[in-house]
């Protein structure tokens, strides 16, 4: 037996520090980092994609339905009876923090009220800036000639009235998808209110008919309380008193611009007709001053008739005063005047 003491060997462990819950956090996504991408990715498209094809055209719409159209212009030249040329100058109103581009759209024109669309007109793609200007400057194709005449009598014989804008352009903001929104606009306008202060001016008589037949001349102011330009060509007008005709007036190419228009008249008027009724033991106007009605016979463009100018100008009567006396003297016939 060995004297040698025994020696015995006790295997001991050392305790593991623990990790703790951020440290297990960590491990967690070390190790399943790839599962929590694509359930971040999928929340985000969630979230993202709704709003970018739901929620944006929603915002889109509700910024057009807000906007406003006011026109500041509006031209009418070249008429015929099936087409017009059309300049007209508009102005967007924008309020919302979004200006995005609008593309260039048809949109259908139509008499608030009305029973068909009065044309189709192209508006040009512009950005939907506050104050944008908006020119279209086309022909339009008038293929209903009701619609036509009644918007053409309401420009011309109505105090106000409303155009409504109807089309559905394409919209892009940035790097957002392109939506399609309704561009649905009511607009009032002023109209020409019945051209109420017509006045007859500077007129005088010739007792030698012209070549043209005329023997009376002069000019007459024409008010236009609206911002609308209309060239309706040649206007021979009926004149009478009392229901009796006594002859007929010529605007020759006669343009109606905003504000106050004086224009060139001519007229063949039955003198003998005019001189009975302010002279004689049965003169219906002894004091010389005679009412005058004046209603549209014709509109004439490039020698064809425009029948919505025609039925316009016939549908708004206009009444005005004429002084013989103070016309015989313009015209030199001061002695006619005094044995009258």
């Amino acid at each position: 037996m060995s004297d040698k003491p025994e020696v015995q060997y006790v295997a001991t462990t050392q305790p593991v520090a623990s990790r703790g819950f951020l440290g297990a956090v960590g491990a967690h996504f070390k190790k399943w980092w790839w599962v929590h991408l694509i359930i971040f990715a999928a929340v985000v498209l969630i979230i993202t994609l709704p709003l970018i094809y739901v929620g944006y055209p929603r915002i889109a719409q509700s910024d057009v339905n807000k906007s406003t159209l006011n026109i500041t212009n509006l031209v009418f030249s070249n008429p015929s009876p099936t087409s017009i040329h059309i300049n007209q100058t508009q102005i967007l109103g924008n309020k919302a923090i979004y200006h995005p581009t609008i593309y260039a759209f048809n949109a259908t024109i139509m008499l608030v009220g009305a029973t068909a669309p009065l044309a189709t007109v192209s508006i040009p793609r512009l950005q939907a800036e506050d104050g944008a200007v908006i020119v279209v400057d086309t022909d339009l194709a008038l293929n209903n000639s009701d619609a036509v005449t009644d918007f053409t009598k309401a420009v011309l014989g109505t105090e106000k009235f409303e155009l409504n804008f109807y089309g559905r352009p394409d919209l892009k903001e940035g790097p957002l998808p392109t939506s399609t929104v309704t561009f649905n606009k009511t607009v009032a306008m002023n109209g020409m209110n019945g051209l109420k202060g017509f006045e007859l001016q500077d007129i005088m008589i010739s007792l030698i008919p012209a070549k043209d037949g005329t023997n009376m001349n002069g000019s007459v102011s024409i008010p236009n309380t609206s911002v609308i330009t209309v060239s309706m060509g040649n206007v021979t007008l009926d004149v009478s008193v009392n229901g009796t005709q006594i002859g007929q007036s010529y605007l020759n190419d006669l343009t109606l611009k905003p504000g106050s228009n004086i224009i060139p008249l001519k007229s063949t008027i039955n003198q003998t007709q005019v001189i009975s009724l302010i002279s004689g033991t049965k003169a219906a106007y002894p004091s010389g001053v005679i009412p005058l009605s004046i209603v549209g016979n014709s509109s004439v463009y490039n020698g064809v008739e425009i029948p919505y100018f025609t039925q316009a100008l016939a549908a708004n009567p206009l009444s005005t005063d004429m002084n013989v006396t103070q016309v015989l003297i313009n015209s030199g016939l001061g002695d006619l005047a005094g044995a009258l």
